[in-house]
């Protein structure tokens, strides 16, 4: 039996790489081997990126709901805590929402808090 090379498999796993590589500096775009470690960095450094974004906007909301808290007479935690008892709901994303666009609706939930904790 005849042997087949694997010459066209190869190419298409090169192109491959090479079009993820596209726009990169240099031989990172035009050689195979240097474009496969950039590619594979830069893949690596994206799904690392996707899980950091959720830790920054976390932190982000955390930050802007501690500084209306305040404004209220409360801290970040004596907040969340008092919420908790409460038995309000509600996700940081959507607190800190409220706390730059509803002053006033935050204000009422700060108060609820602040009777439950007291």
């Amino acid at each position: 039996m005849a042997r087949i090379k694997g010459g066209l498999n190869a190419k298409k796993k090169h192109n491959r790489v090479l079009k993820l590589a596209k726009g990169y500096r240099g031989a990172r775009s035009k050689q195979y081997r240097v474009a496969k470690q950039s590619v594979m960095r830069a893949l690596n450094s994206a799904f690392a990126g996707r899980k950091q974004r959720k830790r920054d906007f976390r932190k982000l909301w955390i930050a802007r709901i501690n500084a209306a808290a305040r404004i209220n007479g409360l801290t970040y935690s004596q907040m969340m805590h008092g919420l908790k008892v409460a038995g309000v709901d509600i996700n940081r994303k959507m607190l800190a929402e409220m706390a730059v666009n509803d002053a006033a609706g935050f204000t009422t939930l700060a108060e609820l808090a602040k009777s439950k904790t007291a």
